[in-house]
């Protein structure tokens, strides 16, 4: 019968064999912490092979998302659709198995790892989700919602900044379900780090509230079995378990030192290896009675069948609770949505009110947070300027997670990723909310959701110079369009209360990937609007103010800039000229639309468009072209009233006007 070390050797020859086979990779961090996820897949970690999706099972994350063939090991070896033939395309195109672990690419990878720091975050996101899902669905005698996030990183992942925000607020919550496994083994890629990295981190740990289990050797199962009995134990306080290892265990010249932290270990060293841990299998061969240890499919089947037969018995007991459960968790909207929301949509265009679409945005809240107790909403401590609580808003709390909204204090970063693994775990559609200006702190967890096509929302406030006051550092320029070029993020900028309800539903609706909702600071009117110009707003461009023959002129524009443009029409009309008004919401949901329905807005005859944005101005060159011109920002903003700086700027309609006539008359 193969030992504990052989069954992890497994791990490490599996890992230096693909590494080695792909002449690329990060070997060091699989090897050192092979045993400890030995300890944890093979008597712990509660999940089934053969259904990887099952509702109640433990996830896991490997924050340090560069040991990626450390995952594809032990998904390979449990029994999970991943073959000895995926493990061999190791970082090759089209392959189960990147270079790092991404969402959707194989069964068993619960997030996309890699940017450090993420993956605990991520983890902190799966076990507030768990939580909150348990608060509102567990029954006494009926747990349920049950599991356990468990996660592994690295000094990287400590180092990088989110990692704090994350771990606070995980300590604030009280996240007892959350352990974490810290790779502690002094090697980062520039070699020994005691000279960039010497922080106390179980005393840091220690004062965000956590439970601090220290000096754990990573390579004892004994020590190792007692830490997680001891995290299990503490139901209050997530756990750090500081486990002491050697980078690239095993290797006679490598181990513990930077060589094998990302590079090939090189095939005179994996020779070496072998024989230093009495491996004495050729590459990527594991002996039947090794994969029999392994195998935890039987195990997880029976895991399930219980869990199966408890989810029976609640469902007989709480028939409405299980099947909103199941729905929740499905993804689906509830059945009434569809006509709730476009009645919603619809009273609103029937009664105009001048106010500011992120005021809009929290009406849109209001209506549809009441029908979707799926909503998990905050802020980065700006909710009375987000307006992100609704009327049916709860705070959570570590006493009470019954609850639909989130504080996340100054942590734009955390508060991002961290919807991100609410996402990932299902039963929530979560949203968020800061300044624009803001989305630069959280940029590459807004990546990570478009990567990951997840449904989270990301509400953004205080959209452009508008702001006024509060100056350059506070007003967003260049930021609409860099969400508007993140592949797979949708982007609403709406103009009224009406689009503001229409960005909202779309939001909701999308399950394929995150959105960005763009709102204003001050109050923009009221557009009027007929049935098919109502019904044309979720398609994200349409006419909305039209001319009696072909337009000579279409102005393009988006939110507190729609009203401007209007207002210009009008003007030029007035002057004989056919103008065209086209309001773009949202420019990814109008691209899609078919070729007809785009040119019937925007028609190849008329070269003479003008676009007018109170934000960069370059992006707007795809739908001007070269004979259009464009009213935007061409630098950071300023410190004055609102009314000043877009008098400044050229947003005024007299300035509208004017480049107008310029075009007609070229």
């Amino acid at each position: 019968m193969p030992s504990r070390q052989v069954l992890a050797n497994a791990v490490r020859a599996l890992s230096m064999d693909a590494v080695q086979k792909a002449n690329s990779g990060h070997p060091g961090a699989p090897m050192g912490m092979a045993d400890i996820a030995e300890v944890l897949w093979r008597h712990y970690l509660k999940h089934n092979p053969s259904n990887p999706n099952w509702a109640d099972r433990d996830r896991f994350i490997l924050s340090n998302g560069h040991g990626s063939m450390l995952l594809y090991s032990l998904l390979h070896l449990t029994g999970y659709d991943l073959s000895i033939e995926d493990l061999k395309q190791f970082r090759q195109l089209h392959s189960k198995t990147p270079g790092h672990p991404e969402y959707g690419y194989a069964p068993g990878i619960e997030t996309t790892t890699g940017p450090l720091g993420q993956g605990i975050t991520n983890a902190v996101g799966m076990a507030i989700a768990e939580r909150a899902l348990a608060a509102q669905f567990n029954r006494p005698n009926h747990e349920i919602v049950d599991h356990y996030t468990y996660t592994f990183l690295g000094d990287g992942c400590l180092m990088e900044g989110i990692s704090h925000e994350a771990c606070s607020l995980a300590g604030t919550l009280g996240l007892g379900k959350l352990i974490a496994f810290w790779d502690d083994n002094g090697i980062s890629i520039d070699g020994e780090l005691d000279g960039w990295f010497s922080d106390d981190t179980p005393k840091r740990f220690e004062a965000y509230g956590w439970q601090v289990i220290a000096n754990v050797d990573g390579h004892d199962s004994a020590a190792l079995t007692q830490a997680i009995d001891a995290a299990r134990a503490d139901s209050s306080r997530p756990t750090l378990i500081c486990c002491k290892t050697v980078i690239g265990f095993g290797s006679p010249n490598k181990a513990g030192t930077a060589d094998s932290h990302g590079s090939p270990l090189g095939d005179a060293e994996v020779a070496a290896t072998r024989e230093k841990l009495g491996w004495e299998h050729a590459a990527f061969d594991i002996p039947a009675d090794i994969y029999a240890k392994w195998d935890a499919k039987e195990q997880g089947a029976a895991a399930e069948a219980k869990w199966n037969k408890a989810f029976a018995a609640y469902q007989a007991e709480f028939p409405e609770l299980a099947a909103e459960l199941t729905r929740r968790l499905k993804g689906d909207l509830p059945a009434d949505w569809a006509q709730t929301s476009s009645d919603f949509i619809k009273e609103l265009q029937a009664n105009p009110a001048k106010i500011a679409t992120r005021k809009a945005s929290q009406n849109s809240l209001d209506a549809f947070g009441a029908i979707l107790p799926e909503l998990l909403g905050g802020s980065a401590d700006l909710a009375p300027s987000n307006l992100t609580m609704h009327k049916a808003s709860q705070a959570i709390s570590s006493d009470d997670f019954s609850g639909n909204y989130l504080h996340y204090g100054v942590r734009e970063f955390g508060m991002s990723a961290i919807m991100n693994g609410v996402a990932l775990h299902g039963g929530f559609i979560p949203y968020g909310g800061t300044f624009l200006m803001f989305v630069e702190y959280a940029r590459n967890a807004l990546r990570m959701a478009a990567l990951m096509k997840q449904r989270a929302i990301f509400v953004y406030t205080h959209d452009s110079i508008g702001l006024g006051e509060d100056g350059p550092t506070h007003q967003p320029v260049e930021q609409i369009a860099s969400l508007r070029l993140t592949p797979n993020m949708s982007t609403w900028r709406p103009c009224d209360q009406v689009e503001s309800a229409v960005a909202w539903k779309s939001a909701i609706e999308r399950k394929d990937g995150p959105t960005s909702l763009i709102f204003s600071r001050q109050g923009l009117g009221q557009i009027e609007r007929n049935e098919q110009q109502l019904a044309d707003v979720a398609k994200g461009g349409y006419v909305l103010k039209d001319c009696a023959n072909m337009p000579e002129l279409i102005i393009i524009a988006t939110g507190s800039e729609v009203e401007l443009a209007i207002a210009a029409s009008e003007q030029l009309s007035a002057q004989g000229k056919q103008v065209r008004v086209v309001s773009i919401p949202c420019t990814d949901v109008f691209d899609a639309q078919s070729v007809e329905y785009k040119e019937s807005v925007l028609p190849a005859a008329v070269a003479k468009r003008l676009a007018v944005e109170a934000g960069i101005a370059d992006y707007w060159f795809k739908y001007v072209g070269l004979n259009g011109d464009i009213i935007g920002m061409h630098s950071f903003g300023e410190s004055a009233p609102a009314d000043e700086l877009f008098k400044f700027f050229g947003f005024t309609v007299d300035n509208v006007v004017e480049k107008a006539n310029a075009l007609l008359a070229k």
